[in-house]
């Protein structure tokens, strides 16, 4: 088996990335001992006849038709035949037992380079493939490197357009019926639920890598219809893929996974060859159809792969621990960055984390959100780092009280990384880690971050209208987001409120809806809410429409409470 590699050299990166977050010092070794500990090893190898090779690939990278991938070594040779060989391994594979049918082959010394075919669009293609160095010896090949993925797929795209900037973060969860509503509103970003596991189907041939899959043509038209209207009307799209439980479709869910009735949603599956065709094919239908080109299909810009990792009822695959969970998602993850970047190399490609930064989490079932993005990132790292951005949902806590800005009163709120919970009274605990340079893109820039799913009720359980509150909180929320320069968009949920959920004491909605038809979303009269969405953004407006917010929060001025207020020139 392979993957004990690549837990050395996670956990070393992790340590690396911990002390660059937290400002520790680097410390270095005399090399002497290190020169030392080599001539042992050599010497205690040929006395055992053990390998003792090590080896790195520091860039696995596309370049016209062939993959150039790049390694480092200890140069320990011996007990092999002298040279390195490059496997490839299906990201369900893990394991050269048997195997002779390396794809390329150098040379043994301290550093080795190999070149091999793309194979781009065939049988053989390469693109979602891991790469590992092994050598040779009597028993036969032994890998002595970490997995490495392909790290640029976005260069084989046919889409290069430029990413989508939209004029302001205004997001909001819509309702297709309600889309007159939501341009006047003007509505900049919004969202759609991909249900991964019922698009399967007739009606849509697509052929992959040899392959023709089957889609459900009523399905995917109803996405078509939802997806085309909003980003034809400059309104910039994210699709959120959820992995439903299908017993029609039992490849798409990791084995051994059971179905569970508290459980929304589960693990994508790429750990076997089934799951991992099935899924690749799907991902890279979808990415194909929503890339823009066909204006009746529409344009997704954002990919969100999941909904809320940190909780499993979210992203079920059975109780285990942190690195086990993480390496699953990110094996199923990649697949989709894959497919995306290399259809539209501008697409953004993101994972969800709910507010518990450290919060309920028993590492089996519910993982804090700081600790799911730390083990993604040294993964990555070690394996192939990737342009991946955060989804986050800062809800107040509890979500049934809308006043955010008192919610240290709970115990769970402090401004620093140690809290148990990040939401928007403490945002910047997110938007400063992931500013720290060990969480940074290649590039030195911040990675992206958007808000996708947070709101405010405007009831509680007694059935009393806080509707006034609501609307203030919303306000100072986006006044924080819009002042924060490391986020993206803010989606706000939602148009109009779900009967299921106001029964549970939640009225997000700038609507109110018809609780007489509790299987349907009917608005029925608009919210003072509306009205501050509507202007939020709006230069001349915003200040004005806000005004009523200061006396409920308890503020004079937004300057007080908001660091670098967008709009202080203009407070009085």
């Amino acid at each position: 088996m392979i993957n004990r590699h690549w837990i050395k050299g996670a956990a070393a990166l992790f340590c690396a990335a911990f002390l660059c977050a937290a400002g520790g010092a680097t410390v270095f070794a005399d090399n002497t001992a290190g020169t030392a500990e080599t001539a042992a090893e050599t010497q205690a190898a040929e006395d055992t006849g053990a390998v003792n090779t090590t080896a790195s690939i520091t860039s696995c990278l596309i370049t016209g038709s062939a993959i150039q991938v790049e390694a480092e070594s200890n140069g320990v040779m011996d007990n092999t035949d002298g040279y390195l060989y490059l496997f490839e391994l299906k990201p369900y594979e893990d394991d050269l037992k048997g195997r002779t049918d390396y794809a390329a082959w150098a040379n043994g010394g301290t550093t080795a380079s190999f070149t091999l075919d793309l194979n781009r669009g065939t049988a053989s293609d390469r693109l979602y493939s891991r790469f590992v160095v092994a050598v040779k010896t009597d028993e036969g090949y032994e890998a002595v490197s970490d997995y490495h993925y392909i790290t640029n797929p976005e260069v084989t795209a046919a889409n290069q357009d430029p990413y989508r900037q939209p004029l302001s973060k205004k997001g909001l969860q819509m309702e297709v019926s309600q889309l007159g509503d939501a341009f006047q509103l003007g509505v900049k970003h919004s969202s759609v639920n991909i249900a991964f596991h019922q698009i399967l189907g007739d009606g849509i041939d697509y052929e992959y890598d040899g392959k023709t899959y089957h889609f459900n043509k009523a399905v995917i038209e109803s996405y078509d219809e939802t997806i085309s209207a909003m980003s034809n009307k400059d309104i910039t799209v994210t699709a959120i893929i959820l992995n439903g439980w299908n017993p029609a479709t039992p490849d798409l869910i990791v084995p051994g996974t059971t179905q569970k009735s508290n459980v929304f949603y589960y693990m994508p599956n790429v750990q076997t060859q089934a799951g991992f065709e099935e899924t690749r094919a799907i991902a890279a239908f979808l990415a194909e159809r929503y890339s823009g080109a066909n204006p009746n299909c529409g344009k997704v810009s954002n990919w969100i792969i999941g909904n809320e990792i940190n909780n499993q009822q979210w992203n079920h695959m059975g109780a285990t621990d942190i690195t086990n969970y993480v390496q699953t998602y990110q094996e199923a993850f990649r697949v989709f960055y894959t497919a995306i970047k290399s259809t539209s190399a501008n697409d953004r490609v993101f994972f969800s984390l709910d507010y518990n930064w450290h919060n309920e989490a028993d590492g089996k079932l519910k993982y804090g959100g700081k600790d799911i993005i730390d083990y993604f990132n040294s993964i990555a790292n070690v394996q192939g780092q990737m342009d991946w951005g955060v989804a986050y949902h800062p809800y107040p806590c509890p979500m049934t009280d809308a006043i955010f800005w008192d919610d240290a009163n709970t115990g769970l709120i402090t401004n620093d990384v140690n809290s148990p919970v990040v939401n928007f009274i403490n945002l910047n605990v997110l938007t400063d880690y992931l500013a720290t340079p060990a969480f940074q893109k290649p590039n030195g820039e911040v990675r992206n971050i958007m808000l996708t799913e947070e709101g405010f009720t405007a009831t509680n359980a007694n059935g009393d209208d806080l509707s006034q509150i609501q609307a203030a909180a919303y306000a100072y929320s986006y006044y924080l987001v819009d002042s924060n320069p490391y986020i993206d968009a803010y989606i706000l949920s939602r148009q109009v409120d779900a009967p299921s959920e106001v029964s549970q004491g939640l009225a997000f909605g700038l609507w109110t809806c018809d609780m007489s038809k509790p299987d349907q979303i009917i608005p029925q009269q608009r919210r003072k809410i509306w009205e501050v969405f509507r202007d939020i953004d709006n230069s001349k407006r915003t200040l004005e429409t806000t005004e009523f917010a200061k006396s409920i929060i308890g503020i004079d001025k937004w300057s007080d409470v908001i660091p670098n207020f967008k709009w202080r020139n203009q407070e009085q």
